[in-house]
């Protein structure tokens, strides 16, 4: 068997910081190494950029372009892009355009910080701000996700004259309409309303009005047409 050597106390601590110092340098290795992949995916070699850092990103975009800061833990992180990603809203200013974001967070694009335009999944856009479910009084519309407020009625038509197939006569039944529209402000809130409409059964004029003349008329041609008829067989067989 082998003896084991011991350890003299100055040496343990020796041994103690050497392991310390290594454990340091590789977490300060793996930082860098986080530190450049953000800079280059996020940032893209600071395109865009009139000022930029390794450390921070871009501090100032070129003109038209809007800067986003982006935080990564308590380090803040700039970028110059085109249009602001959602969440966030443009916001142009004499010196500087920059990306603010959205106050609530089911906002997924917003004209203002308070003012949403569309809400994320899942949520219902009501006067800008977004509610898991439609307030009071509204309805929830699922193909534009928004909430809609209830369609206040109008009074009800006049009932249409009684028809059939498009006649007002010369059947025994018809029916006759009547519809009742939304009391809205604008012609566009007035479209979202659905129109109301009855029908009810009624009874026709079998006859349309000259329809017995014409009748009697039509009698007379026939009758005479058939006397002429008659008279001419006649004088052949004769």
């Amino acid at each position: 068997m082998f003896a084991l050597p011991q350890i003299i106390p100055g040496q343990m601590q020796w041994i103690l910081f050497l392991l310390l110092l290594f454990i340091n340098s590789m977490e300060m290795l793996a930082q860098a190494r986080r530190k450049k992949l953000v800079s280059v995916a996020l940032f893209e070699n600071c395109t865009g950029c009139v000022m930029c850092s390794e450390d921070n990103g871009c501090s100032t975009c070129q003109q038209r372009l809007f800067l986003l800061i982006w935080r990564d833990g308590i380090r803040e992180f700039g970028a110059c892009v085109h249009a602001c990603p959602p969440g966030y809203f443009g916001l142009r200013g004499k010196e500087l355009n920059r990306c603010s974001k959205c106050r609530s967070p089911s906002c997924e694009s917003c004209f203002s910080k308070d003012f949403c335009m569309k809400c994320k999944e899942h949520f219902f856009l009501h006067k800008g701000r977004c509610f898991s479910a439609c307030p009071p009084d509204t309805l929830a519309q699922s193909s534009t996700r928004e909430c809609q407020e209830k369609c206040e009625m109008g009074p009800w038509s006049s009932w249409s004259p009684c028809s059939n197939q498009g006649r007002t006569c010369g059947c025994r039944w018809g029916l006759a309409t009547r519809v009742r529209e939304a009391t809205r402000s604008s012609k566009e809130e007035a479209v979202m309303c659905p129109m109301l409409s009855e029908s009810r059964k009624c009874r026709m004029k079998k006859r349309c009005p000259g329809e017995k003349n014409e009748k009697k008329r039509k009698g007379k041609r026939e009758k005479k047409e058939r006397k002429k008829k008659r008279k001419m067989e006649s004088l052949m067989v004769t």
